[in-house]
Parts: C-alpha cells; sequence; structure tokens
C-alpha cells in the first residue's frame, strides 16, 4: 500500500468546489429510467447517454472530480472509439467503479440486506486498475424499523465494507465506504441520528481491525432525515444540525472528506442540506456530494433519448452540478436555481 498516493488520489476527489458523479447504475437500474423517458435501454444507449454527461465539458471540468461506474461502462468506448474513462481524466476527473454485487437478503434476518461481492474481489480490483479505475465504491442497505437494523446485520455489512476498503487499498485504489441508512419509512429524525451513529461506530470499529488507512478512504453516508411518511419532516437547518452533531461524535478526523448520498431527496433539498452543512462550517473534513439522481434526473429528461436534445441535456447537468458545487463551498441560494 502507497499510503501517500492513496492520500493524493482522495485529495484530488476532494478539490474545493467539486463532486462526484455516481453513474454507476446497474443495467436494471438505468432500464426503469430510460423507461421513464420512454428509450429503450440497450448497450449503445446507455453508452450515448453516459458519454453525453463525460463530454459537458462545463460540469464535468468546473465541478466534477469523479465518476462512479458500472462494470460495463469502464469497459465502453465513445462513438469515436475513445475510451470514456479517457474522457474523463481529460476533464480532470478521477474514474471510479461499483465493485459490490448488491445487496442480498440476511439469513435469519427477515427484512435485512448483506451486500457481496467479496469473492474474487483482489482479482477484480487489480483489472479494475488496469482499466483505469483509482477509486471504488461499496455499498451497505441498512432498513429502519422500531428494532432494525440488528446487530448482527451491522456487523455484516461493517465488516464487509472493511475487508473491501483493505482490498482497495492493498491495490491501490481508493475506497468510498458506504453505510446507507435507508429514508424509506415512517421513523422520525431522532431514530435515523440513532441508527446512523451506531452504523458508523461499528464501520470506524471494522475499518480499524482491518488496518484500513482512513487518510486514503471516503466515507459516503446518508444525511440524517425523517423516514419519507413521516408526517413530522426535519427542516433544513436540523438535518444539517443533526447530521453534522452524529459524525463530529463517529466519523475520525483523520477521514479526509464525506460525499453524501441524495437517498432520494429532490435534487433541490439534497443541495440545500449540503449548503446548510457548509455554512455551519468549522468542519474537520470536506463535505461534497456523490449523488446520482440528484444530478441526472433533469440532463435525463432533457435528453429525452434524442441527440438532438444534447445540448439542453448538457446544460441541465451542467447546471445542477454548479449548484451543487457551490453547496460545497457553503455558497447556494434558492435564488440561483432560477
Amino acid at each position: 500500500m502507497n499510503k501517500q498516493a492513496l492520500e493524493d488520489i482522495a485529495q484530488a476527489m476532494l478539490a474545493d468546489g467539486q463532486g462526484i458523479l455516481a453513474a454507476d447504475e446497474s443495467t436494471g437500474t438505468i432500464k426503469k429510467r430510460f423507461d421513464s423517458i420512454d428509450t429503450v435501454s440497450t448497450e449503445e444507449s446507455r453508452r450515448d447517454y453516459r458519454e453525453m454527461l463525460f463530454r459537458a465539458t462545463q460540469a464535468m471540468q468546473e465541478n466534477i472530480s469523479g465518476v462512479i461506474l458500472y462494470d460495463e461502462t469502464i469497459r465502453q468506448k465513445a462513438a469515436d472509439g475513445t475510451p470514456l474513462t479517457q474522457l474523463m481524466v481529460e476533464a480532470g476527473a478521477v474514474p471510479g467503479i461499483k465493485v459490490d454485487t448488491g445487496a442480498k437478503d440476511l439469513a435469519g434476518h427477515a427484512g435485512e440486506m448483506v451486500t457481496e461481492g467479496l469473492d474474487g474481489l483482489r482479482e477484480r480490483l487489480a483489472e479494475y486498475h488496469d482499466l483505469g479505475a483509482r477509486f471504488a465504491k461499496w455499498r451497505a442497505v441498512l432498513n429502519i424499523t422500531d428494532t432494525n437494523p440488528s446487530a448482527a446485520c451491522l456487523t455484516a455489512n461493517t465488516h464487509a465494507l472493511a475487508r473491501y476498503a483493505a482490498l482497495c487499498q492493498e491495490a491501490g485504489i481508493v475506497p468510498i465506504v458506504e453505510p446507507e441508512v435507508i429514508m424509506d419509512g415512517g421513523h422520525s429524525v431522532e431514530r435515523c441520528y440513532e441508527v446512523t451513529s451506531a452504523a458508523l461506530t461499528a464501520l470506524y470499529e471494522q475499518l480499524d481491525n482491518q488496518g484500513v488507512h482512513l487518510e486514503g478512504s471516503i466515507l459516503k453516508p446518508n444525511m440524517i432525515v425523517s423516514g419519507t411518511t413521516n408526517a413530522n419532516q426535519a427542516g433544513i437547518d436540523q438535518v444539517a444540525e443533526m447530521t453534522l452533531d452524529c459524525f463530529h461524535k463517529c466519523v475520525p478526523t483523520a477521514v479526509p472528506g464525506i460525499v453524501f448520498l441524495s437517498g432520494g431527496q429532490s435534487d433541490e433539498l439534497a443541495t440545500a442540506h449540503l449548503d446548510a452543512m457548509n455554512k455551519i462550517g468549522n468542519l474537520p473534513w470536506k463535505l461534497s456530494f456523490s449523488y446520482g439522481r440528484a444530478l441526472q434526473a433533469a440532463p435525463l429528461k432533457a435528453w429525452g433519448g434524442k441527440a438532438e436534445n444534447v445540448p439542453a441535456a448538457q446544460a441541465a447537468f451542467a447546471h445542477r452540478a454548479k449548484m451543487n458545487g457551490l453547496a460545497t463551498l457553503g455558497q447556494w441560494d434558492a435564488s440561483l436555481e432560477g
């Protein structure tokens, strides 16, 4: 493990005013998104859509520091034969790769999941490094009820995250560790705080056990929000204050940065929450974004699967990237949304 090289990659991913585009949707997930715009999902149409994003020069150069890819995408070439990873590097973004194989039912624990993908991971990471990946992502899924997640679920998922992270660093790849507490449900914001605290505490215990170099890793967590069906929704300032309070207690200062997932929030709300946290300031880590749908929903709709709509779609992507870039600096305002 070259610790300095890992730290340098992590710092590049946390450049001021920039964040990460999560373009690692599985074939099944992107088909659902294409269905919403009446576009057939084929290898070529998926390539065309992602190439459109990666060629959005303003967004990629000014506000996107890294891109998480799916296995299919990291192997693809643009219509003119240029590897898609080359487009990213030329724009100044670091290519990354999703390496888990998905969340499966956790045996003996109804309603709980464990993420799989450790088998053969060392060999896959070596191949991905050869293909240009310099960071990776692994997502754990933690559902909230009155009794879940159980201790067994937290242990299984955080142990897997730590083993994944150690393998990444061995391969010269920065691990993004993503313990996502799902916002679906009727739980309170206080319950989200409680579960997220337990998940982060367990995660950093496991990362320490596995000897993971924290300065060469990045955390991708949920924000502390109310359950989607809870009638009492926490406001923007409360979400910001409770999220930062949780992280100050649970996330070591050695971690260089935290890149939030949007977790089903609306585009603008995800931006507003990130901005409110950065406005509070006085933080030991960079706070940025690693958004998928919250960056892509607007350009996907504008594109509609039609080549003539590419400029409009790229403009929509540039706008959302710019808004989130400002939020990483605490400089966003709703009036900028136009």
